[in-house]
């Protein structure tokens, strides 16, 4: 089904996406350019980094201790991660 004459915006193919002033992509998107701080290229996720400073200490205890021993289901596997042993 086509979209309606003068009701959607213009749709680009091939929108740029900057971060740090370099372009990191290219997607579809209704603007020509987009500028980004984070991307998963410099998240800290996606890196492999596995500590983060957490502000809201309180928060985080109350969801602690209402999912104990549930921490098992948090071991996410990233590419710098030590690879397991299968016969485990």
């Amino acid at each position: 089904m086509a979209a309606k004459p003068d009701l959607h915006p213009e749709f680009h193919e091939a929108a740029k996406v900057y971060c740090n002033g370099e372009e990191v992509l290219s997607l579809g998107g209704t603007s020509t350019e987009y500028y980004v701080d984070l991307w998963s290229g410099n998240h800290p996720f996606y890196q492999g980094v596995t500590t983060a400073v957490v502000t809201a200490t309180g928060e985080v205890d109350k969801f602690k201790s209402r999912y104990a021993g549930l921490d098992f289901l948090s071991d996410v596997a990233t590419v710098n991660s030590p690879k397991k042993d299968a016969k485990k």
